[in-house]
């Protein structure tokens, strides 16, 4: 029927009426928008990648902390050595053996401490810890964005449903005016072309009628997958509602979305983590000092001669302290290309920033546009009634075309269907808003 098309092709909201959407069956499944989030999400793996991703950077974080320990390595080895061949008459010569101890054994461990090297490990550890932000917002991006995606969903079945529904009640008037203008043909009243024609969008509604069952097992499915449930499974949305804030300013959703914006805090943090990279740039040209010592058994003793079979035992401990001087010369260049990628990072920041300040105002004059247009489709739904309720008297005492009745008719189911549309754009809008924001 053309005008359900028309109303699917205009408007993107929708309604669910419980009472006649589906008949209770054993493997239907009531939902409210809530459950239907929690559904999505434990079953979404877009979601548990980020939570991997979460988990590895964590693991990373701890991993760079714990490298603020000293270094210990133990180590142990056992040798055979061969006599030494002496060529006291030349190479040439049958050189004598000269006798040494042939087994040696060693045990012992060593360690190194990192006292300073330009700060490198703090600014790696601050590097991780930027990097796990990134991975914990990215997460909560995932989240709302599935929340966003299983609304859309949600509201789409709504909206079939309530269609479903206006068609249905449509059917019963229409065939309650049809017998009444059949009663009129036979008294020769009406013509033959009247009762054709009324006849004739009687049958289009119904045709319309199966288009939109159709459209609801189609629905249903793609929402049964975003929640995991198998795509016979039948979902009845809860009873439309209306959640959203009439009174929020534009302003105050600016500023929430510079508080809690996902791609705003992303890009804040990107250029946290550009600015540490160039500081840790600049450490290269830096000494690097260190708490060193080794204490090991060995036998024999070959440190100090004479040598003797006997196990004895050292310790050693000391600083070492190093400068690369290569860096000098080749750190300049490093450090330029770490600057222009911060001063790109920063711009890349207020361009998110830009980004975010025109999502929002879309978002927002949608949303205070889809308000309006309630108000409007409730007037129009008025007049369209009282228009149809004239039509229709008119028509019957012989004084309109039946053209006529039938476009009061249609015009009356349309604004019926704006309405209703009206409200659950507004609701989709208002969830998009959320969603921009970063609070959804």
């Amino acid at each position: 029927m053309k005008i359900y098309l028309i109303g699917l092709l205009i408007f993107g909201g929708s309604h669910v009426l419980l009472a006649n959407a589906i008949s209770p069956k054993s493997d239907t499944l009531r939902l409210t928008l809530k459950d239907a989030w929690q559904k999505a999400e434990e079953n979404s793996r877009h979601i548990r990648i980020k939570n991997m991703e979460e988990e590895i950077a964590n693991a990373e974080l701890k991993d760079a902390k714990m490298e603020r320990l000293p270094e210990i390595e133990v180590k142990g080895s056992a040798e055979k050595a061969s006599n030494i061949p002496i060529y006291e008459n030349g190479l040439f010569s049958k050189p004598s053996q000269h006798e040494i101890i042939h087994t040696l054994y060693k045990v012992g461990a060593d360690f190194y401490l990192n006292i300073y090297n330009g700060n490198k490990l703090n600014l790696k550890i601050k590097e991780n810890a930027t990097l796990q932000k990134i991975r914990e917002i990215q997460k909560k991006k995932a989240v709302s964005d599935i929340h966003y995606k299983t609304a859309a969903l949600y509201l789409d079945l709504q909206k079939i449903f309530i269609f479903r529904d206006l068609i249905k009640k449509d059917i019963i008037d229409q065939k309650v005016q049809l017998k009444e203008i059949k009663s009129l043909y036979k008294n020769g009243v009406v013509l033959k072309s009247d009762l054709l024609r009324i006849e004739l969008e009687l049958s289009r509604r119904e045709m319309a009628l199966i288009t939109i069952e159709n459209d609801i097992l189609i629905a249903t499915q793609k929402l049964n997958i975003i929640l995991g449930v198998p795509d016979e499974q039948i979902i009845i949305p809860e009873f439309p509602f209306s959640e959203w804030d009439k009174k929020a300013t534009y302003d105050e959703y600016l500023t929430s979305a510079l508080e809690h914006s996902f791609d705003y805090h992303v890009s804040e943090q990107h250029t946290e983590l550009s600015m540490l990279k160039l500081k840790q740039v600049k450490a290269n040209v830096t000494p690097k000092i260190g708490l060193y010592g080794e204490f090991y058994y060995a036998n024999p003793q070959i440190f100090l001669f004479p040598y003797n079979p006997y196990w004895y035992s050292l310790g050693v401990v000391g600083v070492k302290a190093s400068f690369s001087l290569s860096s000098l010369y080749h750190n300049p260049q490093k450090v330029k290309a770490a600057k222009i990628e911060f001063e790109k990072e920063e711009e890349t920041h207020k361009d998110t920033e830009d980004k975010v300040r025109q999502q929002v105002k879309e978002a927002y004059l949608r949303y205070q546009e889809a308000l309006k247009q309630i108000k409007v489709a409730e007037v129009n739904v008025i007049q369209a009634k009282e228009n149809a309720r004239i039509i229709k008297n008119t028509y019957f005492s012989q004084t309109s075309l039946v053209t006529d009745l039938l476009d009061a008719d249609i015009q009356l189911l349309q604004t019926k269907f704006e309405l209703e549309s009206a409200k659950i754009l507004a609701q989709n809008n208002y969830y998009l808003l959320q969603n921009i924001i970063g609070i959804l």
